[in-house]
């Protein structure tokens, strides 16, 4: 169905402990998400907006509330089955690319291809490195790489596995200003083709109005 929800929270809460005392990082957050669709999460540093999004993915487990990916509660999962249900249904592009150093381009790609059980997993990864620019780059180790094609390299191991739902949380906050534009239009290309649901963190405002929809995030509330 079209316009089911591919993501949906419900009176969503986080809070930790802080020196015996309960802080209150996230309160009562509610919004759904439909296939297709792109939304920003903005809001200032220390609002909460990164903490929400590794909830939506599963990393963190909230204090109250729920998360449904794709009609299944994450708070009824353990952390493996979380693990197995990201693997399936999500990608993730990191502020930090999180590439693994030891792994080259191609095989850094190919890593979530082989996880989720692609057959022509090489074929695969090649083709996306080619989509994002990298074709001279396969073989070619994180630490070879520039901030830019390390994050091109992150945008293809996201998308090449052909999720429902990306995330991304700052994608071009390590990034100076001309590369980090080359990798937001890339990656609303590539999301454009691939008609995957995007939830992207964002503290700038030209980025967010390239979204759907923005969700603004003041003290741990939806504004």
């Amino acid at each position: 169905m079209a316009n089911k929800p591919v993501v949906e929270v419900v009176g969503l809460g986080k809070s930790v402990e802080n020196g015996g005392e309960p802080l209150i990082i996230l309160q009562d957050i509610s919004f759904s998400v439909t296939a297709g669709e792109t939304v920003a999460i903005v809001g200032a540093s220390g609002s909460g907006k990164s903490t929400l999004l590794g909830l939506l993915a599963g990393l963190d487990i909230p204090s109250s509330g729920d998360i449904r990916l794709d009609g299944v509660s994450l708070t009824a999962l353990d952390e493996d089955a979380r693990a197995v249900l990201r693997g399936k249904l999500l990608g993730f592009v990191f502020q930090s690319f999180q590439l693994l150093p030891s792994l080259n381009a191609l095989e850094n790609v190919m890593l979530p291809l082989e996880l989720a059980g692609f057959k022509a997993s090489t074929a695969t990864a090649r083709d996306w490195l080619v989509r994002v620019g990298l074709e001279h780059r396969l073989k070619h180790y994180p630490k070879h790489l520039s901030g830019g094609e390390q994050q091109r390299v992150a945008l293809a191991r996201a998308f090449a596995p052909s999720p429902r739902l990306v995330l991304a949380d700052e994608p071009t906050g390590n990034l100076d200003a001309a590369t980090g534009q080359q990798i937001i239009d890339l990656m609303f290309e590539l999301n454009a083709k691939q008609g995957t649901t995007l939830i992207l963190v964002t503290h700038d405002e030209a980025i967010a109005a390239r979204c759907g929809r923005i969700l603004r995030i003041q003290s741990g509330r939806l504004g």
